[in-house]
């Protein structure tokens, strides 16, 4: 997110000073390092929670094409500064992998049928196949089939346009390019404090985290995209829109293979159901991923909970967050999710043999000697003030900006990084209003459908697809 920013800003403010302060002695070691996520670019081509069932049995599209949308705002940023020479070859950072959707038992098989019916002749989600022939989906992913029950219903969905994002990379790249331009990147500085002043601008307190050397800096805007710490440092700025809020840590692990045998058998992004309880972002799915130029396969995540905000910080992180203003919707969201709260203490004490079990779920022929464990990044979803229940738990983002835009942050996970283009124009209309009218037009020829809806007209929507597919060497549905 801050990556995606900066880049903005350069290229419509490009006289604009900036300055990065990061905690770690590198960016993007948490939530966007390429080991604590699946690098789906979300598109909601294979995830069902972007089209969940309604009680009288019916599905719709027009949550999964809003993602759909939002995620070719990114695409077409990504391959404009491809094109101007920001970003390098695009496979080192995106690649083609076909995104599934993969289920059994005769009611999900209905669903996932229905799904493809409401999608099919969506123009974002054009090349979508469906099938319910063993024979068919082994061709598309032969470990999904290969020693499973034959008595067993198995339905899939498939779009080869689907594609795997390095975030780790994406995020170095574009830094790198900052700092060609006069940003200054400042690694292993931690900010201890946010205050307005009587200016109106903000006084940032930093510590060297290697000599502890305390520093000061001022700024008229501030942008705080430090993940799970995001919580903290708004709370500090003490601007009143984050009251209310409050963040609920959901921890996980993936199992990992790099054996060439098996990677080589799968080639998708194959997402399942989550289970009853689960929260969204824990929805089972075995993956392809292309790190650094290494091939492997990912299954996950299996969630868990932990009070640490951030892999890097301290256990103390959800009690220090807890105030007077957000206790209530806090204590709201745990009485109102006891069947979360039971799922994620089952996770965290699963033993090896059930995370086995829930990927031979997947892929029958899995054998633990070809699995490592890792620990997945932190997820820190939104709890915030509900007229109704008192409290909810949001399952996206949320962007908190100050009424006068001098300050803003972002809360939440997903789609998290594969909507950072979409969401960082927005935080730019919303924080800057005297400045975005002269900077529409520099962003429309970055991101040529900007404003407009591509799912209405299916020529412009071929057409786009076509032109970023064809720059970021991707397949074109």
């Amino acid at each position: 997110m801050s990556a995606t920013l900066g880049t903005l800003i350069k290229q419509v403010q490009p006289d604009w000073s900036i300055e990065v302060y990061e905690r770690l002695g590198e960016v993007a070691q948490e939530s966007s390092n390429p080991w604590n996520n699946a690098g789906t670019g979300h598109a909601a081509l294979c995830e069902l929670n972007y089209m969940p069932q309604a009680k009288d049995g019916s599905v719709t599209a027009d949550k999964a094409v809003s993602i759909n949308e939002q995620f070719q705002i990114s695409r077409q940023l990504w391959s404009s500064l491809v094109i101007d020479g920001v970003l390098p070859e695009p496979t080192k950072f995106i690649n083609s992998t076909p995104h599934m959707t993969f289920v059994h038992g005769k009611s999900n098989v209905e669903y996932l049928r229905k799904r493809f019916a409401a999608l099919k002749d969506q123009p974002l989600f054009h090349g979508m196949e469906y099938s319910e022939d063993p024979a068919v989906i082994g061709t598309w992913a032969p470990l999904l089939t290969k020693n499973r029950p034959k008595n067993q219903r198995i339905a899939a969905t498939r779009i080869e346009s689907g594609t795997d994002v390095d975030f780790g990379a994406l995020t170095r790249y574009l830094f790198d390019d900052l700092a060609t331009k006069g940003v200054g990147v400042h690694v292993n500085q931690q900010v201890t404090g946010v205050k307005k002043l009587t200016d109106g601008t903000w006084r940032l307190n930093l510590r060297r985290l290697v000599g502890g050397h305390p520093s000061t800096v001022k700024a008229r805007f501030v942008f705080v995209g430090a993940g799970g710490g995001a919580l903290a440092l708004l709370q500090q700025s003490g601007i009143p829109e984050v009251r209310g809020f409050g963040g609920f840590p959901i921890s996980g692990q993936f199992l990992r293979t790099t054996n060439p045998a098996v990677v080589a058998e799968h080639q998708a992004k194959v997402y399942g159901k989550a289970a009853v309880g689960a929260p969204p972002m824990s929805v089972p799915h075995l993956d392809t991923r292309h790190v650094e130029g290494e091939a492997s396969l990912l299954f996950g995540p299996f969630a868990g909970f932990t009070p640490k905000f951030l892999k890097s910080s301290t256990w103390f992180d959800l009690p220090f967050s807890v105030r007077g203003h957000n206790i209530g919707p806090m204590l709201a969201v745990a009485r109102h999710n006891v069947g979360l709260m039971k799922y994620l203490f089952g996770e965290v004490f699963a033993s090896r043999a059930t995370k086995l079990k829930a990927l031979q779920e997947f892929m029958p022929t899995a054998k633990m000697a070809d699995w490592e464990l890792i620990t997945a990044g932190q997820r820190v979803q939104v709890m915030t003030k509900d007229p109704k229940e008192g409290g909810v738990l949001q399952f996206g983002t949320e962007v908190i900006t100050s009424a006068d835009g001098s300050i803003a942050g972002l809360l939440g996970a997903s789609p998290g990084a594969s909507t950072a283009a979409p969401i960082m124009v927005d935080l730019l209309q919303r924080c800057f209003p005297e400045q975005y009218p002269a900077w529409e037009p520099r962003l429309r020829e970055l991101i040529p459908s900007l404003g407009t809806t591509l799912s209405d007209d299916p020529a412009r929507a071929a057409a786009s697809l076509a032109a970023t597919a064809a720059t970021l060497h991707l397949t074109n549905p």
